[in-house]
């Protein structure tokens, strides 16, 4: 594949357009853990893709199963109309959540999740004839997507200033990074269950009578991996219950393995009422995002006349097929490979590399869980530059890691071998110590 003359044309998302255009990163090709570059390099994947490609990249299963739909069933409409494809994936994603997390409704991405999430939410209270519920809980530093209701309940405030108000009745729990106790954390940070108490002040000062949801990542990623607390997330569990609230999970990120399980909800041992997934659902290769909702939560959809639509909500592009054989064949691969159990294996291996680079220059924290890890920089004279470095040049010696704010990264495939971790560590110790 020939890279482009002209980079004119194309706007890309969170990207600082006119730098990218100076000296552009351009890939033609992935395999395995690997991309190729425009001159022909090979590039360690130590993000999957943007978290997403958990089983490897251009996995032939996936790879068949997509070209066979594509020449099969190119496209249906999913208004009023099925296919096969979707009530399979449906079924087998429905088999994999946890608890009664039983019915599955299809969209595009986790941004569309988590509006539809949030959709769902206030029309569910509406449904049991409790529409006064229309108060949404985010948390600071959290991420839901860049739809306006995921804007305005995420809490990074570089997502939100561009664009006003965003949505009315919406506050905040305060987040959990608390390096004063918890700096260099492996896995779950001892200190800060607590915090989830802030939400019972919430509710005293709304009136639980007023809110519909709370929505929480598991392990907060694009703010710069921060696990929950431990029992954190029971905490809010056990207050959204008392007081009637749903409790929405955003598992885009820690889905389908990242963690070394199904699902965050399965190794924390805690069952939100609604819960988002994307990215890995497809292993990156399709877009699809789903809310999976719990049994309660559906059957409130399922009063009233038959012939009456229960959900005014949808996408022109919802349980596409393509999407679904891609997720079918994900599903297949993830479970063939036991590769939830391998990243569980591996997660240990992780947590003692990346815990070596303490002690670095301008290394003020790392936390790690599963088969994702961080390592927080001093700033520099700009927010993120040294961040931004370290990314550049580890792109240029062959690792693509990400930064977030003044946060190293990264999160490998689940296919990822020892020396691989190896190599990633090595190379960000060697850059931490090169830049200034």
């Amino acid at each position: 594949m020939d890279a482009p003359t002209n980079l004119d044309a194309l706007w890309l998302p969170f990207t600082a357009n006119r730098q990218f255009r100076a000296a552009p990163r351009m890939l033609v090709s992935a395999k395995g853990m690997y991309y190729t570059d425009d001159q022909g390099h090979q590039v360690l994947d130590a993000c999957a893709g943007l978290w997403c490609v958990n089983a490897g990249h251009a996995r032939p299963r996936i790879v068949e199963a997509v070209q066979k739909a594509v020449a099969t069933l190119d496209f249906a409409p999913s208004f009023q109309m099925g296919h096969p494809l979707a009530f399979e994936a449906a079924n087998r994603v429905a088999r994999l959540a946890p608890g009664n997390l039983n019915h599955v409704f299809f969209c595009n991405s986790g941004s569309e999740a988590g509006d539809s999430a949030l959709k769902i939410a206030l029309a569910y209270h509406r449904q049991r004839g409790d529409a006064a519920r229309t108060k949404l809980i985010g948390r600071e530093r959290g991420y839901h997507g860049v739809g306006f209701g995921g804007m305005s309940v995420g809490g990074i405030a570089g997502n939100r200033k561009l664009y006003g108000n965003l949505l009315g009745n919406v506050d905040h729990l305060p987040h959990t990074h608390d390096p004063a106790r918890n700096a260099f954390s492996r896995g779950q940070p001892e200190h800060g269950a607590e915090l989830a108490d802030a939400l019972e002040r919430i509710v005293a000062l709304h009136d639980a009578s007023t809110i519909a949801a709370v929505i929480v990542e598991p392990l907060a990623g694009s703010t710069g991996v921060l696990p929950a607390p431990k029992g954190y997330l029971q905490r809010l569990r056990d207050i959204c219950t008392a007081h009637g609230i749903l409790l929405i999970f955003d598992e885009v990120i820690t889905g389908f393995g990242r963690l070394g399980a199904s699902f965050a909800a399965e190794k924390y041992g805690v069952v939100p009422d609604i819960m988002t997934v994307a990215k890995g659902i497809t292993n990156g290769t399709v877009p699809m995002g789903a809310a999976i909702v719990s049994d309660t939560v559906f059957d409130a959809f399922m009063q009233g006349p038959p012939e009456a639509i229960d959900l005014p909500h949808g996408y022109t592009y919802s349980a596409h097929p393509i999407a679904c054989a891609a997720a079918i064949a994900t599903l297949d691969t993830y479970a063939d490979e036991h590769l939830f159990e391998r990243a569980a294996i591996l997660a240990p291996y992780l947590e003692e590399a990346v815990h070596g680079l303490r002690g670095l220059p301008h290394v003020t924290d790392i936390r790690n869980e599963g088969l994702v890890a961080a390592v927080e920089l001093e700033p520099r004279n700009a927010p993120t530059s040294r961040a931004y470095e370290v990314f550049d040049r580890a792109f240029h010696k062959g690792v693509l890691v990400r930064y977030t704010g003044d946060t190293i990264a990264f999160s490998p495939p689940l296919i990822v071998e020892k020396a691989e971790i190896d190599r990633i560590v090595e190379t960000l110790a060697e850059l931490i110590r090169e830049v200034p």
